[in-house]
């Protein structure tokens, strides 16, 4: 009797064991983007990360998945959605998520990054973060920077629209920015990003429209020679959870992911501004970088915010002007 009472004495232990060394290990977190190790979105990942270490230590086994490893932007986007990968960072794909978010489509939206920053750290980034929750039935840990974007050709340098005429451009987004870029004369072409240069090289397309850390990492600039820094669109970029791997959390870790999300945002604007420059000085011995006619594609552009108002309402560009 003695002999069986110690060694379901021992299974006990050992099965407390167990479980306190289950209780132990840290919990598995991907943060998966379609961009490279060199964009702000890979920077902003890392900050989050690192501050969750911090503040949770031991807690969390973080692991980035830059370059479209998990996916493209569009399979990310629905597999967080599906709850089978924990996090994500993405940029333009979530436009495509509700007809509304086409705001940050339209043109020369913002007047600058500061502007960006009023306007959402505001009540238009608790709107947008609230409409993409509703929409896609996630989480939206942090709103960071993917960037400006500019038009690099290897046809002609872009002063106004008309040298945009019959330029095959590749676009990304959706149809709000087709359209300004249709008014602006060019042909706007859908094309994998990860087929963009070649594209360019083999002359499929005449340019692309990109945000400066694309032309970069791609070296674009070794096969188009004309940087054109019409910064047409501001891109935003979502570190977003799945609803399954937010609610695995406690409210306590809930709390510190939510506060962490919000207070490296500062950081990230001024780390991806850091990454612009530096990007822009390496590229400037390849390329001709020209200002462009701003007031000309702005009338050029103007009918893309009339097509918006009258699908979408005026409510979210009322807040960017406050923010103006």
């Amino acid at each position: 009797m003695r002999t069986k009472l110690l060694a379901v004495a021992t299974l006990t232990t050992l099965a407390v064991c167990q479980i306190c060394f289950a209780a132990a290990q840290p919990q598995k977190v991907r943060i998966a983007s379609h961009v490279s190790a060199l964009s702000p979105l890979h920077q902003q990942s890392q900050m989050f990360a690192d501050e969750i270490e911090k503040r949770l230590p031991g807690q969390f086994e973080f692991t980035l998945y830059p370059s479209g490893q998990l996916g493209k932007e569009k399979a990310l986007i629905t597999n967080v959605k599906a709850g089978s990968l924990e996090m994500i960072n993405v940029a333009s794909g979530v436009m495509k998520l509700d007809k509304k978010l086409g705001l940050f489509d339209l043109p020369w939206l913002f007047s600058s990054r500061d502007h960006v920053r009023k306007a959402m750290d505001g009540e238009l980034g608790r709107q947008v973060a609230q409409r993409i929750e509703d929409k896609a039935g996630v989480t939206v840990v942090g709103i960071y920077e993917n960037g400006f974007r500019h038009v690099l050709n290897k046809v002609r340098p872009v002063f106004k629209p008309a040298d945009l005429k019959g330029l095959k451009i590749r676009i990304s987004g959706g149809k709000f920015r087709q359209g300004v870029f249709q008014q602006m004369g060019a042909t706007p072409q859908k094309i994998s990003w990860k087929e963009t240069f070649t594209a360019l090289q083999t002359g499929v397309v005449d340019g692309v429209e990109a945000a400066t850390y694309g032309f970069y990492g791609q070296k674009q600039y070794e096969v188009a020679k004309y940087l054109s820094l019409t910064g047409h669109v501001y891109t935003p970029s979502f570190l977003i959870a799945s609803k399954t791997f937010w609610d695995s959390l406690t409210a306590e870790q809930q709390k510190v992911f939510a506060a962490v999300g919000a207070e490296i945002t500062g950081k990230a604007y001024d780390g991806a501004a850091t990454l612009e420059t530096k990007y822009f000085a390496e590229m400037k011995n390849h390329v001709k970088i020209n200002d462009i006619d701003l007031k000309a594609f702005q009338a050029a552009t103007s009918k893309s915010y009339d097509n918006y108002v009258n699908s979408q309402g005026d409510d979210w560009l009322k807040l960017v002007e406050i923010a103006r």
